[in-house]
């Protein structure tokens, strides 16, 4: 699964919104652009994931600037960890939900 596959199944599956080739469509006539919503690269998307969730979470980094995530959802509960804030918790999210560990791609360098 590709990073933008990934990103579009969340926004489908977590967000509630629909997808077309180069916008999410939020309802009422509204959309962003793809670009707009990248919650494996933007920490700010993959908090959005989490708020959306409703889910208890946990986030901590090492002093070696690891992060590591665990996302519960009902009695699933979706763990990662990563040097990237934002894949970390994406990529927790994505398994909270179900999606398979390989998934889940590492972040942009």
């Amino acid at each position: 699964m590709t990073s933008d596959l990934l990103t579009a199944t969340l926004a489908e599956k977590v967000m509630h919104w629909g997808v077309a080739p180069d916008r999410f469509l939020l309802g009422n006539r509204q959309w962003i652009s793809r670009t707009q919503f990248q919650p494996l690269n933007r920490v700010q998307d993959a908090f959005r994931l989490l708020r959306k969730l409703d889910s208890i979470y946990s986030l901590s980094r090492s002093g070696d600037g690891v992060f590591t995530a665990a996302v519960r959802l009902g009695d699933r509960t979706g763990r990662a960890a990563g040097e990237s804030e934002a894949a970390t918790i994406t990529s927790a999210v994505a398994r909270a939900i179900g999606l398979e560990p390989e998934a889940c791609p590492p972040p942009k360098t």
